[in-house]
């Protein structure tokens, strides 16, 4: 909870009791009652998607996987620069706690050059690493929250109830509109979901923390507002810099103002903190997917930490403060900003959670989910509150906010539509909720080969799916990197060239008229990535790259193939593709166990030019003269087609006898385009036969060659 609640307690219980209280009087307490209403409904939200992908990145991840790379641009921007908003509040909000209670230090200048400072000291710790960070943060949170609660418990009993009897000065309006000031201080459980990724065993302790801080922060806020407005009158408070002092003064003495500022000035710190650390793994992640300048998605080789991002982060952090020299109500203004941003990332938030639901995608199997009785409510409702708090902002506040939003949008069209990576799931549950679409999963990485590997599951893909199903194919780039991939330095060249390669496969596929998903993935091992693809979009069939030739050692087709074709729980092609001339399909079939997958695919891919393939079975000559190899043959042919789900008419039969089996398969695949054949055996598939005839027959013709396999849904599942 220390990130989540340290952010929280810091944010609001030293700075916010002024501003709230000239807002809304001593009703301000129902604000931050509403304010906390609000956040757990997110928090919520939050929670289902984060354990659904305990990923770095927080709503901007979550936003711009379920809704597409266009509202992940406008989260993205909105949180960054809510975040950035928040920590200038907190690092003000450190000048002030310093420079007002000492006598004889007085002036804006010094409250912003204390801020710039501490602004300083923070991007320090944040570069050299999250490690020592957190480490701090424990110790600073422990004192601020013993200090807080001495102010409250000691408060309690000071309280004068006429100075309650004006509850609500400002009336509803003012309470909704304070609601919004205040709501920057519930950015916690947010940071919690944003550094998803780092957290262990996340789905039991992402959900309790979010709820826990949520709830205990609220009522925390709560009493402190009634004892704050209670002890002194809340127009003596609403104009003070410095709130918490002027009602500790009163019955803590001086030993108390110094308690209280010394708390004030590390849970400034401590939220500053979180908030610089959450905001430079939001444009790291934004690096990444091709939405902010790949500049940024950088670590550092000596910390590991996201150097560029947190540079970037506290630079224009210190601009803000800097405008606290220039702008009288800066504090206010940057945290109703901050409260802004997060307002309507909160609500895609929500949107995003009920895409996810209806769309079901397979990769969504969140470990926590909102209970049945509360979905969709929670949802509903997380939007609706938060457009009500934001219609009752100030004007200038919502055109600023506004204005990030736009920001988000002119960017994405700008700069990010070429290089974004997410389509997201918004079409699936507007149009169809779960799908039941023929899917292909088509590994790219070479520009060579690409196209002639859509063509071929696209044509799989459109003789597969049913009436009332688009066809989809989902195209997978797999980067590899050593270590963890949330934490490496990609080259910028990598990260551009998978880019271009999934931009070229979507035009291939418009050519093609298929439906196409894009997944751009950073692992250490490329067969598993590839694997965990196929069972993520719970594919169909996947077609694989080959080179047409084999490797030593322990593999048969390779590091990246075999584990595919050993696990996956679909039907696998490996396509080995040559300059396909014009020869037509022909199917080499058998008595082997994957021939009606070999005898199906060759009808799928004919299929492409609008052909009809050829079954061929080799017979030996007989040794009895009342067996015809030519019937035998024939039988056999019509048993695979049986077995394939084939009608006669889908293909032509051909039977060649002749006492050297092998090379008159062989003979058969000159000249053809393409040339398809079953794995002898999945359990053994580095075992020589087949892999042979395969090898041998891509050297013979000048097409391509498919080796075919059938599914294993028994196949083992991976440890994560």
């Amino acid at each position: 909870m220390t990130l989540g609640g340290g952010t929280m307690i810091g944010a609001g219980i030293f700075i916010l009791p002024g501003i709230a209280a000239e807002g809304a009087g001593p009703a301000s307490s129902i604000s931050f009652a509403i304010a906390g209403f609000v956040a757990l409904l997110a928090a919520l939200s939050l929670a289902e998607l984060a354990t659904g992908m305990p990923i770095a990145g927080g709503s901007y991840h979550y936003v711009n996987r379920g809704l597409g790379s266009l509202f992940g641009s406008v989260v993205g921007w909105g949180m960054w620069t809510g975040l950035m908003f928040a920590s200038a509040f907190y690092m003000i909000g450190f000048g002030q706690y310093i420079v007002e209670p000492i006598p004889g230090l007085n002036g804006r200048t010094l409250i912003v050059a204390f801020g710039l400072l501490g602004l300083m000291l923070i991007t320090g710790v944040n570069y050299y690493g999250t490690e020592e960070s957190s480490g701090a943060q424990n110790v600073m949170i422990g004192t601020e929250l013993a200090i807080v609660l001495v102010y409250t418990g000691l408060g309690l009993f000071f309280i004068d109830t006429a100075n309650l009897a004006d509850f609500a000065p400002t009336g509803a309006g003012g309470v909704l509109a304070t609601t919004g000031t205040v709501f920057v201080t519930f950015l916690g459980f947010e940071i919690i979901a944003t550094v998803a990724g780092e957290v262990k065993k996340p789905g039991k302790l992402i959900p309790l923390t979010m709820v826990l801080s949520v709830v205990s922060v609220t009522l925390l806020y709560v009493v402190v507002m009634l004892v704050s407005t209670g002890v002194i009158p809340y127009q003596q408070l609403g104009g003070s810099l410095v709130p918490v002092s002027e009602v500790a003064v009163v019955y803590m003495g001086s030993a108390g103002v110094v308690a209280i500022v010394f708390a004030a000035v590390i849970a400034a710190i401590s939220s500053s903190n979180s908030s610089i650390l959450a905001a430079s793994r939001v444009i790291f992640a934004m690096g990444r997917d091709g939405l902010m300048s790949d500049w940024l998605n950088v670590t550092h080789d000596r910390f590991d930490t996201p150097h560029r991002a947190i540079l970037a982060t506290g630079g224009v952090t210190g601009l803000l403060v800097a405008l606290g020299l220039e702008v009288e109500a800066i504090v206010a203004l940057l945290a109703e900003v901050a409260s802004f941003s997060f307002l309507v990332s909160y609500a895609l938030v929500h949107v995003s959670l009920v895409v996810f639901r209806r769309a079901d995608p397979p990769e969504y199997d969140p470990d926590f989910a909102v209970p049945g009785p509360l979905y969709p409510a929670v949802p509903i409702l997380g939007v609706v509150m938060t457009g009500v708090v934001i219609w009752q902002m100030d004007r200038v506040v919502q055109l600023v906010g506004i204005g990030v939003v736009a920001l988000g949008v002119v960017w994405y069209a700008a700069y990010a539509r070429g290089d974004a990576m997410e389509s997201g799931f918004l079409d699936e549950a507007l149009n169809r909720g779960p799908s039941s679409a023929y899917t292909v999963v088509v590994p790219v990485s070479n520009p060579d080969t690409q196209r002639g590997l859509i063509r071929l599951a696209a044509a799989s893909a459109r003789e597969n799916a049913d009436d009332d199903a688009v066809p989809t194919l989902v195209a997978t780039n797999v980067l590899r990197v050593a270590g963890d991939p949330d934490r490496q330095n990609v080259a910028a060249a990598r990260l551009d060239h998978q880019r271009e390669l999934l931009a070229a496969t979507e035009e291939i596929a418009t050519e093609m008229d298929v439906r196409l998903e894009t997944r751009a993935v950073v692992a250490p091992d490329v067969g598993d990535a590839i694997l965990d693809a196929v069972r993520d979009a719970d594919a169909d069939h996947a077609v694989l790259g080959w080179k047409g030739s084999f490797t030593g050692g322990p593999f048969g087709f390779g590091s990246n193939v075999d584990p595919v074709l050993a696990a996956a729980p679909c039907d696998v092609t490996l396509a080995g593709l040559g300059a396909s001339p014009s020869g037509g399909t022909v199917a080499l079939v058998g008595d082997g166990p994957n021939a009606p997958v070999a005898a199906r695919r060759a009808v799928e891919f004919a299929s492409a030019d609008g052909g009809r393939p050829t079954l061929l079975n080799v017979r030996p000559a007989a040794d009895d003269a009342d067996a015809d190899p030519v019937e035998r043959g024939e039988a056999a042919i019509a048993a695979v087609g049986e077995r394939a789900g084939l009608d006669p008419d889908e293909y032509d039969a051909r039977v060649v006898v002749d006492g050297d089996v092998e090379t008159a398969l062989l003979d058969a695949t000159v000249g053809r385009g393409l040339v398809c054949l079953g794995l002898s055996d999945r359990d053994e598939v580095d075992s020589g036969a087949r892999r042979a005839l395969a090898e041998r027959a891509a050297e013979r013709t000048d097409g391509d060659v498919a080796v075919a396999s059938a599914g294993d849904d028994g196949g083992p599942e991976t440890d994560a």
